[in-house]
């Protein structure tokens, strides 16, 4: 018997094109646009072993645990690495980013997250491309987390490699990714004896063997099933309208937050300024004495499906993340995360207010 799933006809190399398109019209780019066949850190690895050597001087802002990960990185190719790290409960400022550039001026490539997820923060990215354009080094942005949750325009903000993947905001798989890259990223990769070549990791492999033959073949066999999902996301963001998909991240987020701070029981936003806050993901601090992962496990217990998990690392036991993204941008799922978290926070004694946080979640909401 066939299977919808399973017997599917191959998919060509025009289709594979049209959902580039479809991308690039996403970012509002001019760029070149290739989807890479695997998870976002694909790409983003691509891009820092593309653009860094022995030799080069990186600035590597680190505002949440993927910067972290492009420092070791960048570290790992050679490269002289500046480490702007920044609380995690604030943002990276264009000023802060100013200093470290003209503290070094032999910096010439500049790695950033747009929302950290993890941390519930989103940093400038248009203010700090200016500066960095300004200074001439290239510019990596990890947008995976803000693409079609907040504005995302890498050409106009100077970014020379944009990285998305699908998994957050469009609400669709991890399984692929997609990187817009510049001009002068280009004439970088090609420039590093040690950019990857014949490798996974290679964006020059796609530039040579896809791009500059006209896209007429593709190198390999594509990831099917997640190519149509990724297809049928930015359908979905089309359908629905970009500004009104970003509506109803910034929406959620201020509920949520709205929502906590009203439930009181001792929660409070990780994120200290509400401008710094993600679209994407409310982080909260748990009151003294009580643990987040036994906290959010009482919260699951009544409804696993929601969008509630404990912090990692060294905020295991202090803080909760609210995953207001995709399909969960809504008044519901934010709703029924605070109702779950105000339950398990009185049985643990804490006074808390049901109603309060409902109100503030439906004012917001209107």
């Amino acid at each position: 018997m066939t299977h919808p799933l399973l017997d599917l006809a191959p998919l060509t190399a025009a289709h594979f094109a049209a959902v580039e398109r479809r991308l690039a019209s996403l970012l509002a780019t001019e760029n070149d646009v290739v989807i890479m066949q695997g998870e976002a850190l694909l790409p983003l690895e691509g891009c820092v072993r593309g653009g860094a050597r022995p030799g080069s001087t990186a600035l590597n802002v680190v505002t949440g645990p993927y910067g972290q990960t492009f420092g070791n990185w960048l570290r790992d190719c050679g490269a002289t690495v500046v480490d702007l790290e920044v609380p995690f409960h604030t943002a990276v400022t264009a000023a802060q980013v100013e200093r470290a550039l003209a503290a070094r001026p032999e910096i010439d490539f500049v790695s950033l997250v747009h929302a950290e997820a993890a941390t519930g923060n989103t940093n400038p990215v248009a203010a700090i491309g200016e500066v960095v354009r300004a200074h001439g080094a290239l510019f990596m942005l990890d947008a995976v987390a803000s693409v079609a949750a907040e504005p995302l325009l890498p050409d106009a903000w100077g970014v020379d490699l944009c990285v998305i993947g699908a998994q957050k905001a469009m609400g669709g798989p991890a399984g692929v990714s997609a990187v817009s890259v510049s001009e002068r990223a280009w004439e970088r990769f090609a420039a590093n004896p040690r950019a990857p070549r014949r490798s996974y990791l290679s964006l020059l492999d796609w530039k040579e063997r896809w791009i500059d033959t006209g896209r007429r073949a593709l190198p390999h066999a594509p990831a099917q099933l997640e190519m149509l999902a990724l297809e049928a996301c930015a359908e979905r963001v089309e359908a629905d309208g970009l500004e009104t998909v970003m509506a109803r991240h910034a929406s959620a987020a201020a509920a949520t937050r709205a929502g906590a701070l009203a439930l009181a029981g001792g929660l409070r936003p990780f994120v200290t300024e509400a401008a710094d806050a993600a679209p994407v993901a409310t982080t909260l601090r748990t009151p003294a004495g009580v643990d987040a992962g036994e906290l959010v496990a009482r919260a699951l217990a009544a409804d696993p499906a929601l969008p509630l998990i404990a912090g990692g690392g060294a905020w295991a036991k202090e803080m909760i993340r609210v995953n207001h993204y995709g399909t969960d941008a809504t008044p519901a799922a934010v709703l029924s995360s605070l109702r779950a978290l105000g339950a398990a926070l009185a049985e643990t004694g804490a006074p808390v207010d049901q109603d309060a946080a409902e109100r503030a979640v439906r004012d917001i909401w209107r």
